[in-house]
């Protein structure tokens, strides 16, 4: 169960990236996301919209500048009809993406 949530997010695909500790809702604009979740196990959780690799490594760099440990980056597949390459995955699942 998550402490707060702040925000505004529609449920379409996205990214999701969680880092150990919280973030003030401040944070939200600096990091031009969709929503902030400060999770009770003591993290915090980003949520992207889709976004090309630039923008994602741009959102990565501002993670980067916080400080804060980074502990996963997932894709969160949006509710819509599943593509023969997300067959194994059920919408709305998150699935892992490898990034070099």
């Amino acid at each position: 169960m998550s402490e707060e949530s702040i925000g505004r997010h529609d449920g379409s695909g996205c990214f999701e990236i969680r880092l150990t500790g919280h973030l003030a809702p401040r944070w939200i604009a600096w990091f031009d996301v969709v929503a902030l979740t400060n999770e009770d196990d003591g993290t915090a959780v980003l949520r992207s919209p889709p976004t090309d690799q630039a923008g994602l490594h741009g959102l990565l760099r501002k993670v980067r500048d916080t400080g804060l440990p980074l502990v996963s980056v997932v894709r969160i597949r949006s509710a819509g009809p599943a593509s023969q390459a997300d067959a194994s995955t059920p919408p709305g699942q998150p699935t892992q993406e490898n990034t070099p």
